[in-house]
């Protein structure tokens, strides 16, 4: 039983000591960026990541079919 709190002991520390804390440094953007270039940007990249696959789910009855 001694050897096995050892052993939990033992990697409760090693987990602990893996957390790293990231060196982050923020400073003002180069370029400032408008609402609407913002919108517009949100908008390409939603059509661009959910376009194709709600094409395949409204069409996913044709792909069922067997011809």
């Amino acid at each position: 039983m001694a050897t096995l709190n050892f052993s939990v002991t033992l990697l409760k520390r090693s987990v602990t000591n893996l957390v790293q804390r990231a060196n982050l440094y923020s400073k003002p953007a180069k370029h400032h960026i408008s609402a609407g270039e913002q919108a517009i940007a949100m908008t390409v990249m939603v059509v661009t990541i959910l376009g194709p696959s709600g094409w395949i789910l409204a069409h996913l009855e044709d792909y069922k079919k067997k011809d």
